[in-house]
């Protein structure tokens, strides 16, 4: 698969098959492509908590937001959530700032996924002071962002923007997850 193709795969998932168990060596394969992305002066100061257990995973779902844009959508229903997390950390005793470390890793991360037909969704809308304390992650590690993976059980498509301008995501009437992108052209101040 090309990288474009891989990109425009990897979309955000909300609902999954929740009975499919992604295997602790797939999510260590997946941390060792963040292992080898760029960090900031290389300090490479970006640590992960795995879960791929049912019981572990509901302790987490409950600190998560879904989808902001989705008013009358509360997340996943049981048998549609996460069977995976990758809860991204930043160590404050390597450094106090983590720049866009966790976003770059995050990608990363995500692509993997989809080349490996998993989704995901990355969650910035985490209660993460809670969640850090509920599951009993050492004070200096700071909760930076959880994914969310699994085997999508939904269609997400994206389509160009509309006359009206939206940008918001939403679902039709067959239940399809529709995602506004805006055109490379207004996407593009300078061109060449």
């Amino acid at each position: 698969m090309d990288l474009m193709n891989l990109v425009q795969k990897s979309r955000s998932y909300r609902r999954f098959d929740e009975q499919y168990h992604i295997e602790g060596k797939v999510l260590r394969d997946l941390i060792r492509l963040a292992q080898f992305s760029p960090t900031g002066n290389n300090l490479q100061p970006l640590k992960f908590w795995l879960s791929n257990s049912p019981e572990m995973n509901e302790l987490i779902f409950p600190h998560l937001g879904w989808a902001g844009s989705l008013k009358d959508w509360d997340g996943p229903v049981e048998g549609e959530r996460p069977s995976a997390y990758v809860i991204i950390l930043g160590d404050t005793n390597i450094s106090a700032n983590f720049g866009v470390n966790h976003g770059i890793a995050a990608q990363s991360i995500m692509l993997g996924a989809a080349e490996k037909g998993l989704g995901g969704c990355m969650n910035g809308s985490a209660k993460r002071e809670v969640l850090r304390k509920d599951l009993g992650i050492a004070e200096h590690f700071e909760v930076l962002l959880v994914l969310a993976l699994g085997k999508p059980a939904e269609q997400v498509v994206t389509e160009p923007v509309g006359e009206d301008g939206s940008i918001k995501y939403y679902r039709d009437e067959n239940d399809v997850h529709h995602v506004p992108k805006r055109s490379l052209e207004e996407l593009i101040v300078h061109d060449v």
